[in-house]
């Protein structure tokens, strides 16, 4: 397996993107694919750049065991389009922002994560549902499916 380069993105990058890095980064260290799978995140808006992961999502994946670190959100950059192998979005509204950002030869690279899934649904946003424990269960069974595509060779 070639390095693959993951950008997970939400609209500030301190809620969904952030909880699914740290999800997929354990996901991965469990399967012993450190030195394969790259793993960040970002956002689709400028609302947040600079401040820390939300508090809640801080709290799940405390509670869930998930180790995380020092994270600042940061915004989606046209270098990420060419930088990344797959950019993820959570929701709709975020792969309108990611198509507006990114040149269009990127574009084949952007998918909603729940397609991984078999779902082409959006995940709901805890910062205006307050449901981290909804979100987590999403993201996870989104990061888990992703895993074992790119395992077996698939994008």
């Amino acid at each position: 397996m070639r390095m693959k380069k993951i950008l997970f993105v939400c609209h500030g990058n301190i809620c969904r993107s952030p909880m699914a890095e740290f999800v997929m980064k354990n996901l991965v260290r469990q399967a012993g694919l450190e030195g394969k799978i790259q793993v960040d995140s970002a956002a689709a808006n400028n609302d947040e750049i600079g401040n820390g992961m939300h508090r809640g999502t801080r709290a799940k994946l405390s509670e869930m065991r998930i180790p995380f670190d020092e994270h600042i959100a940061r915004k989606l950059t046209v270098s990420d389009g060419e930088r990344y192998d797959l950019i993820l979005a959570m929701d709709s509204e975020n792969l309108y922002y990611m198509r507006r950002i990114l040149k269009p030869d990127a574009h084949e690279k952007i998918h909603l994560l729940l397609e991984y899934a078999g779902e082409k649904r959006d995940i709901a946003d805890p910062w205006y549902t307050g449901n981290f424990d909804e979100t987590y269960d999403d993201i996870d069974k989104g990061c888990r499916a992703l895993l074992e595509k790119l395992k077996i060779g698939n994008k």
